[in-house]
């Protein structure tokens, strides 16, 4: 699949979350099932991971809930009320598991607090002491709808708390739902019980909603001061104690196995659990750990929904295409017999690479099962051989389908194998796919973002002759486009406008924008922080420009050798050099914030105890340190862990640059191990 294709499809999917959301949040009337609803989110973020030049203010990952209504009073919510990741498999699960230990740098089991996930509406309530003063909706997840009036209706939710042990401050979350058997009354007014819930809490009229039974289980909490409680079972007893309803199969699980047993077993009662249920909610027990572990983007760390079943269907592959991505990567996709799989018709199926079609034996002609379980698109999960007759192995290109180049395998350094991945190995521009790949690319939104500018116009402009290189953007024939159809004074006038508006760019963004395989907007971001200027990174084909970028903590031998690569290029370097004339590159000034370790210079070395790289990385960043990955007279401190490196240990030693513990480094933050 090509950019324009991708980014075709990403904003077809993009706009039709939205919509769902719209209805699903908003208008309380959810336009497709749950589990469609999920996948098509996942699909979204999956693309955006897959193609970061998609990602957007607008992306599923940087948004929770829906924007408030109008109809009620606007408040922010005091912690943000996040959504969670989801896991759709026992892979996914380890692989959830696998982060968490990697980050608090632990061999032993987690102990998870696991219920099942109510399909209903998230709602806080803010309790001062003991009295329930304030209501909300989750909102967009930062701002909320002020729903008191409605939430006092439901007999779920107390009203006074005199526990000596409540919380002088506090938000308890939960979500409020109707009762299967209650909701047949009501079969005629609104779609599903979801939807009765939602749409009565939104009343203007509390006594509209006071009509609807509507229930409330408390599940967690937002803000809270005076709370001491160390887990997330003490908790829930708590909550019981106060005087609030709790899910009923709430339990304790420790290890993967336990979570899956729990998950088989609920998944097999589901039908006649009196209220609806689309996963189980994992929660690592720990407060402390919770703490530790924090968040990522929009969701915790310590915490995912496990949904259920994954929708599959039966088609038949009619023809396998291959796509070329700019990096050179040729990827097959299955045309296949269209398909109706959880209420999306399905026409499309990536089969990943050479790798793939091999080891399952794909062929044009098969019977397949198809999968739509958060993959980009669907995925074949297998074929049935019983019906094949006399189909032909598929044989994958050996020249590029484009520009007629050898395509490779390259050895990954890493794996010490093969990349699973076959790529063009014409260098780059040489390649008609690759450089239109390259030049959406270019103007995408994570990099120049010229408005106006989309991959379809780049496709046009191409076989128009007008663009082959990046910089031919900035001296467009106006005059030969303005004969081309589609194209009028006002069009044309704001084309120019938005390619001047983008002669000045940051740093980090033209890095970005020049597609160098394995430089993605995080890479550009460090190499930008490090580098300073245009002027550094133009001439950084010099040896020694290359072994400083090793001091960078997140850039590795991959991305030097990346970099090598594009500045042997000819042409590679011709970019550069017309772009610095016609542009205004940004030099990067690095903002940090005053912070205990202000400037000063860390490396790690060693296994650390109770405590990952990571983390630490993470608290020495947090408090305005700077991480590097190599010795040099940079460094002020050096920490060591168990088995340092002794190169690293004697290079420090040699340039006298103090030589720490990680308790010492605590004790500079003004922590205990």
């Amino acid at each position: 699949m090509n950019d324009e294709k991708i980014k075709k499809n990403y904003s077809k999917k993009l706009k039709l979350f939205e919509k769902y959301n719209q209805y699903y949040y908003e208008k309380s009337k959810p336009l497709v099932a749950d589990h469609a609803f999920d996948l098509l989110r996942k699909e979204i973020i999956q693309l955006e991971k897959e193609y970061p030049f998609l990602k957007t203010s607008k992306s599923p990952d940087k948004n929770v809930g829906y924007k408030p209504s109008k109809i009620f009073r606007k408040v922010n919510h005091k912690s943000p009320m996040l959504s969670l990741g989801n896991a759709f498999s026992e892979d996914d699960l380890i692989n959830f598991e696998k982060k968490i230990l990697n980050y608090l740098h632990q061999n032993s089991n987690i102990e998870y607090s696991a219920e099942p996930k109510i399909d209903g509406i998230s709602a806080s309530l803010t309790y001062i002491n003991g009295e329930f003063k304030l209501g909300l909706s989750r909102g967009d997840g930062k701002e909320g709808e002020d729903i008191t009036a409605n939430l006092k209706t439901i007999s779920d939710i107390p009203k006074k708390i005199t526990c000596k042990n409540f919380p002088e401050e506090i938000e308890i979350r939960g979500e409020v739902f109707i009762q299967n058997t209650d909701f047949k009354k009501f079969e005629d007014k609104f779609a599903n019980p979801r939807n009765a819930a939602s749409g009565s809490l939104r009343q203007k009229n509390p006594d509209d909603t006071k009509k609807i039974p509507l229930k409330f289980i408390a599940y967690t909490f937002g803000f809270a001061k005076g709370l001491k409680i160390n887990n997330q079972k003490d908790f829930l007893n708590n909550l019981k104690k106060w005087g609030f309803k709790t899910n009923p199969l709430n339990i304790t699980l420790t290890g993967i196995k336990e979570l899956m047993d729990n998950y088989r077993q609920i998944e097999k009662k589901r039908s006649n659990i009196d209220f609806d249920i689309d996963g189980i909610v994992y929660k690592v027990n720990s407060f402390q750990l919770q703490k530790r572990l924090g968040y990522v983007t929009n969701s915790p760390r310590w915490a995912v929904a496990h949904k259920f079943s994954a929708n599959k269907g039966i088609s038949k592959i009619k023809h396998i295409d291959i796509q070329i991505g700019r990096t050179g990567a040729l990827t097959p996709v299955a045309k296949i017999l269209p398909v109706n799989i959880g209420g999306v018709i399905v026409s499309n199926a990536t089969l990943h690479n050479e790798d793939e079609i091999q080891r399952k034996d794909i062929r044009v002609g098969d019977t397949v099962v198809v999968e739509r379980a958060g993959d980009v698109i669907p995925h074949i999960v297998s074929v049935d051989l019983k019906k094949r007759k006399n189909f032909d192995k598929f044989i994958f290109p050996q020249k590029c389908p484009s520009c007629g180049s050898k395509t490779i395998k390259e050895f990954n350094l890493t794996t010490k194998k093969k990349d699973a991945v076959r790529r063009c190995s014409s260098e780059g521009y040489e390649c008609e796919k690759v450089s239109i790949e390259k030049i959406k690319h270019f103007v995408s939104k994570e990099a120049f973002n010229i408005d106006g500018f989309g991959k379809k116009i780049v496709e046009n402009f191409w076989n128009e002759k007008l663009i082959r290189l990046p910089q031919d953007i900035f001296s467009l024939d106006f005059k030969k486009i303005q004969s081309m159809e589609g194209w009028g004074k006002k069009s044309l006038a704001n084309l120019k406008y938005s390619i001047n508006e983008k002669k000045n760019i940051s740093l980090e963004r033209f890095i970005y924008s020049l597609g160098i395989r394995h430089i993605g907007f995080e890479n550009a971001k460090l190499i930008s922080k490090n580098i300073k200027s245009s002027k550094n990174f133009i001439s950084i084909g010099d040896k020694a420009k290359f072994e400083e970028l090793l001091n960078i903590d997140g850039i590795g031998e991959t991305q030097i050798n990346s970099l090598k690569n594009f500045f042997l290029n000819k042409t590679n370097l011709k970019i550069l050099k017309d772009l610095d004339k016609i542009l205004t590159i940004n030099d990067t000034t690095n903002l940090r914030n005053n912070g205990l370790l202000k400037n000063k210079v860390f490396m790690l070395t060693g296994k650390l105890t109770g405590i990952s790289r990571a983390e630490a990385k993470s608290l020495i960043e947090e408090n305005a340190g700077i991480i590097i990955s190599n010795v040099s007279k940079k460094l002020n401190y050096l920490i060591t862990g168990d088995k340092p490196t002794k190169r690293k240990v004697d290079a420090a030693r040699q340039l006298k640059i103090k030589i720490i513990n990680q308790n010492e480094l605590f004790k500079m933050l003004n922590k205990t191990s």
